[in-house]
Parts: C-alpha cells; structure tokens; sequence
C-alpha cells in the first residue's frame, strides 16, 4: 500500500485528547493535527520524536494534517489505525496467508454477532464462510517481540467471543494481527496488561477460533505486508 501522497517529516510535540498532536514542521512552523489512533499509543508518543504526516487537501477537514508514521527505536513504526484492514486485504489478496486462498468473495465491515461488523468477509460455494477480524499491533516492550494488546480492550474480547460463536456455527473465523513495524519476529498476548483479552484469546482459540500475525515494512512512501511471524501462545490455532 503506498501513501496517497508523499509524506511530511516533522518532530512531535505532543499527542493528546487521544484525537490531537502538535509538532513542529522543517520550516519550524507549529501544527495541530489530527491523530487517527484511539488507543494509548504506548511508546510511541515521546516528544521530540521524528514522525511523518500525511497532507490533505479536503477542505471540509478541520486539519490539514494527520500522523502517520513515527520512529522509535530507530524503526518506523505505523499509528494510523485505519490502515490494518486495507493491508490484511492485500496480505489475502496476494497469498501470504495459504488457507485464506480461493475465496470467491471478500467483503468489507459486513453486520454479523452482537450488533458488531466483521472487518473482512471471505465465502465460496465450496469452502464457505471464513470471518476476518484484524487487531492493529504496534507496541513494543522489548525486541522482537510484538505485543497486544498495550490498554484494556473490552471490545477486542467481545470480538473473540463472537468469533468462537461463528465457529460454533460451523464457519471459520480468524484473527489476524497485523504488525505496523518491521523490527519484531514473533507476537505475544500482553496478559498484564489487559486480563481479561488473554483469558478471551484462550476461550477462542479452545473454540477453534484461528490467528496469524503478520509483519508489515514500513518507509515514508508505502507499508507493505512483508512476512507471516510466529505468536508464542500456548493454545493458539495456527492454521490460518
């Protein structure tokens, strides 16, 4: 996937409200922007940071400006939030995930469960249902182990349990985590951090629930999904 358009280089000030960041462009001109990213973004909020904005044009936006990439570490690292699904797409799409391959349709955000929509929707007249539900990953305790969740997820269990109920139901359901940094080789479930997302992970993959990781690499002109990383959990179904 490359960027819509070419990416601006500033410093962070700050990232706030969850919604808002101020930095500092080239010029040394101070922006507020626009943060596509709810979650706590932990680790990758620190000022002074170098990150790179996307520019837009569309005079309805309040900003002009919104985050995309930031580096930590000395690594680029992906916080919009809306990008996941696209790239799990293209990941399908161009075979990285074998199992997936064939589907006659795939569709986006349809209505299924508890008043929820499935990211991506994959039938076939021969293979069936197979429900899609991708988790963006971008926190980093140590490398190379991805981790996620980095906050409580009351929504993420919820996901997990409905899609141990369309397992239920005789259809497959997958969970795939995709990994917006290139510096990680394997994924863990972040227990410590959220209690309840890792007692719901368990229950799902019990239930036949399957997961994948995927590592995207990332630059200033395009994130790509590039590798299928392994996740150290003990009941996780890897079939996918």
């Amino acid at each position: 996937m490359r960027f819509e358009h070419r990416l601006t280089p500033a410093r962070l000030i700050s990232r706030y409200k969850r919604f808002l960041f101020d930095a500092e462009l080239e010029s040394g001109e101070i922006i507020t922007g626009s943060c596509p990213n709810t979650g706590s973004m932990a680790g990758l909020t620190t000022p002074g940071s170098k990150i790179w904005l996307q520019i837009h044009d569309n005079p309805k936006r309040k900003y002009t400006h919104s985050f995309e990439l930031i580096e930590a570490d000395g690594e680029l690292v992906g916080i919009n939030t809306s990008r996941p699904n696209h790239l799990a797409e293209e990941a399908i799409l161009n075979g990285m995930i074998p199992s997936l391959v064939g589907y006659e349709t795939l569709k986006r955000e349809q209505k299924y469960g508890q008043n929820s929509r499935i990211d991506i929707l994959l039938s076939d007249p021969d293979k069936g249902l197979a429900y899609v539900e991708v988790k963006n990953v971008h926190f980093c305790r140590e490398r190379p182990m991805a981790e996620f969740p980095d906050s409580i997820t009351s929504r993420g269990a919820k996901h997990l349990e409905e899609l141990g109920d369309m397992v239920d139901a005789g259809h497959r359901a997958i969970m795939i985590y995709l990994i917006q940094r290139n510096d990680c080789d394997k994924l863990r479930i972040c227990r410590e951090f959220d209690p309840a997302y890792g007692i719901a992970f368990d229950r799902a993959m019990k239930r036949g629930v399957e997961a994948c990781a995927i590592r995207c690499k990332i630059s200033p002109e395009q994130i790509i999904p590039d590798a299928r990383i392994g996740i150290d959990e003990e009941f996780v179904n890897n079939t996918a």
